[in-house]
């Protein structure tokens, strides 16, 4: 199961209030591709599917998809600030390598 930290909570509930449509949730999806061979992607969702995963926290939703639940298992996701700037980390402990961004790993 994917763990989303408060930091990364606090984000969501953000990115959800400032949506322009209305948003039933947060999709966090695992894709082929980047540079180590799979994906983070994120994005609001308008509608859930009844084959999808949902984490409940309070008022905010996190949506998985079949394909991407088991590639997210036992991963945390946090939202950082630095002085390169803000965004979503993942920390997945089920990675052999991972790149420099930290926004593609492979298993």
């Amino acid at each position: 199961m994917l763990t989303v930290t408060d930091n990364a909570l606090n984000a969501i509930r953000t990115a959800l209030r400032n949506g322009i449509a209305p948003v039933a949730g947060l999709r966090v999806m695992v894709e082929a591709g980047g540079c180590s061979g799979y994906k983070y992607v994120l994005g609001l969702e308008s509608a859930i599917l009844k084959s999808d995963e949902v984490i409940e926290y309070d008022e905010v939703k996190v949506v998985i998809d079949p394909v991407s639940l088991p590639l997210l298992d036992g991963v945390t996701m946090d939202f950082v600030t630095n002085l390169d700037g803000a965004g979503f980390v993942f920390n997945n402990p089920n990675a052999s390598a991972k790149c420099g961004c930290g926004k593609s790993f492979s298993c």
